[in-house]
């Protein structure tokens, strides 16, 4: 143990360049690969919080505006129509809860949403609102068996839910922290080459030592000790790095500043980060033990 100990210390010293050319690489890749898991996070609480809260929307048709739909020209939708359509709502099983809404109902939470401006609020009169169908899902993610069900029937204009609004928005946001950890991947293979290189000198200036040590019959873990040790220390400095600047990112950038502004979003904290930090450990570890083994079985031969 001592030997391994002394090795790595000489060795650590001998390579300071490259060696901290390795922790400034694991660093910056792991600090990238961090965000990136922290980002994963965020938008699942986000997809979780957002698609909890959403509700279809059926909007009866209306004799004033009939743009689209399956409506009969210049008339409401009629009470028949009202009936079926709701027995059609209350019979899927994805269905939880259902509220009618009048237009009369729908024009008075208008006048009350906009009564400070009266320029909207004359816009539009109680015959120009129209009924609907608020729909609350058992699960908001299965929202197509109900849609494809009921926009065809007699009576329905157009049906509207946040998955619209909300699909494109996460479809980004994943491709984002996707392209964040796919970068990250990158610098870390850049990171492991080096660490292969690191290897590769430190085995050509200790050539004579590790002969001697053959000859005298060192086990291959003896000899490939210090090596392990010495990409293993680097790598560790370099996640302890990338950990401190996720930990600060979380504390100064989310918990004071984000999530004092945007209170009603849930924001990731400790333990998502605890989570982050575990896999750039874990990162760190494959990314340093790997390519020495495989320099070392390489150029480790007398």
């Amino acid at each position: 143990m001592r030997h391994a100990l002394t090795e790595t210390w000489s060795g650590l010293k001998r390579n300071l360049g490259l060696t901290m050319a390795v922790v400034m690489t694991m660093w910056v890749s792991l600090s990238l690969f961090g965000a990136g898991m922290i980002a994963a996070q965020q938008v699942n609480l986000l997809k979780d919080e957002w698609y909890d809260r959403i509700e279809i929307t059926v909007y009866l048709c209306t004799a004033k505006f009939q743009t689209d739909g399956a409506c009969d020209p210049g008339q409401d939708a009629t009470q028949e129509q009202k009936d079926q359509i709701r027995a059609a709502i209350e019979s899927n099983p994805q269905v939880q809860e259902v509220f009618y809404q009048s237009k009369e109902e729908a024009y008075q939470q208008f006048l009350d949403v906009f009564k400070d401006n009266a320029t909207i609020r004359d816009a539009l009169s109680a015959d120009e609102m129209q009924d609907s169908f608020r729909v609350k899902l058992v699960d908001p993610k299965k929202y197509d068996s109900l849609t494809s069900q009921i926009q065809s029937m007699l009576g329905v204009q157009k049906i509207q839910d946040l998955h619209q609004i909300l699909d494109p928005v996460f479809k980004w946001l994943g491709a984002l922290q996707w392209g964040t950890i796919g970068l990250s991947v990158l610098l870390l293979l850049a990171a492991a080459f080096q660490i292969g290189t690191a290897i590769r000198m430190a085995t050509f200036t200790r050539g004579r030592e590790i002969g001697i040590m053959r000859l005298v019959g060192a086990s291959n873990f003896y000899i490939m000790g210090p090596f392990l040790l010495e990409s293993l220390i680097a790598a560790l400095i370099g996640a302890a790095l990338a950990i401190g600047t996720l930990a600060l990112g979380i504390e100064f950038i989310i918990k004071a500043n984000v999530q004092q502004s945007l209170e009603s979003f849930r924001w990731v904290g400790w333990h998502e980060f605890g989570i982050s930090a575990a896999f750039v450990v874990v990162a760190a570890i494959v990314f340093s033990v790997i390519p020495t083994v495989i320099s070392a079985r390489r150029y480790l031969r007398v």
